[in-house]
């Protein structure tokens, strides 16, 4: 299992989640996504992604401003939404 941290702080919707989709892509499954992002609407966008995606979001939360998101990639890896 590996950890890769996607940093898409800085950027706006739909950027982080195109980040996001492309390290499931080239992940194995297993493999944890750790995404740091300061758009607020990634508070909706990510769930929605790894539902669409067969992803596992394992955690998302706010830190002041900033979110960090934690998915565990599953067997449909990397399909964006």
């Amino acid at each position: 299992m590996t950890t890769r941290v996607v940093d898409a702080l800085g950027t706006w919707c739909p950027v982080p989640i195109h980040l996001v989709a492309r390290a499931a892509a080239r992940a194995a499954p297993g493999d944890v996504i750790e995404l740091l992002a300061d758009d607020p609407l990634i508070a909706v966008d990510l769930p929605a992604w790894c539902h669409t995606s067969g992803n596992a979001l394992t955690d998302l939360r706010d830190e002041g401003g900033s979110w960090v998101g934690v998915v565990t990639v599953g067997g449909a890896r990397g399909r964006d939404v």
